[in-house]
């Protein structure tokens, strides 16, 4: 079996029996993976305390059906500037937990993966606001082809183009006219803009979510996402109990 390396993003670490970790990680590529690193908690040579969630590594491992072999570890970066605050801790580990949850294993997506590192690179020298988890939901959904239909009405099918309202439902797909979304969720012109515009750039930092338009984009995408998931986020769980805690904290509006 041939040793190859590999660049990734760590999504997940749990400890297996005694010395063992088992490692979930996004490789740029071969996709999403799991191995299991031998001796990990014992060595430091090896590993050197590389394999925590959303760091960035290359890695030296052999490719097996099951569970990848995990031969070691060296450090691109640990993104030190998020490890520093709780709330982009809480970022940061809710778009690696997201990316675990929903991308299938063993199918590369380099689009995925420059979108995930540079959601961290972000991070890693910026506060963590809403605007910005908003950004990268919308685009990770976009990616994976999970977006909710913004230019067609999701029950009929009529374009959507020069309405000033819609309601919106995850159930159907996205946005409903005014005929098909009796009862739904209303959602204005300046969201699905927004959400439009956030399609178009790859930069994060470059959009401004004003609070109204932040709370409507947040209902669309909570339930757009929610409805992919067997079970809740622990990571997004964690953000609002923070949330509860902080509430001046950029986590809220940014």
């Amino acid at each position: 079996m041939r040793t190859t390396e590999c660049e990734s993003i760590i999504l997940g670490v749990m400890d297996y029996r005694e010395a063992d970790r088992l490692v979930t990680f996004f490789c740029h590529e071969h996709g999403k993976l799991r191995g299991v690193a031998r001796g990990a908690k014992r060595s430091r040579q090896r590993f050197g305390g590389a394999l925590e969630p959303f760091a960035r590594l290359c890695l030296q491992v052999v490719l097996k059906e099951g569970l990848t072999q995990m031969q070691g570890a060296d450090i691109i970066t640990i993104y030190p500037g998020i490890r520093t605050d709780l709330a982009r801790i809480g970022c940061a580990g809710y778009a690696c937990e997201l990316a675990d949850r929903l991308l299938p294993e063993g199918v590369a997506n380099p689009r995925l993966f420059r979108l995930l590192a540079a959601f961290l690179e972000f991070l890693d020298h910026s506060p963590c606001a809403e605007s910005e988890r908003r950004f990268f939901e919308i685009n990770f959904l976009n990616v994976l082809g999970y977006r909710p239909a913004l230019d067609y009405c999701a029950g009929c099918g009529a374009e959507l183009a020069g309405m000033e309202r819609y309601g919106f439902s995850a159930a159907a797909g996205g946005l409903l006219c005014p005929h098909c979304g009796t009862g739904a969720n209303p959602v204005s012109a300046a969201t699905v803009d927004l959400l439009q515009r956030c399609l178009k750039t790859g930069r994060f930092g470059a959009m401004d979510f004003p609070p109204e338009v932040l709370a409507e984009a947040g209902t669309i995408l909570d339930a757009s996402i929610a409805i992919l998931l067997s079970r809740p986020l622990n990571s997004l769980a964690f953000l609002s109990e923070l949330k509860g805690q902080m509430p001046d904290s950029s986590v809220q509006n940014g």
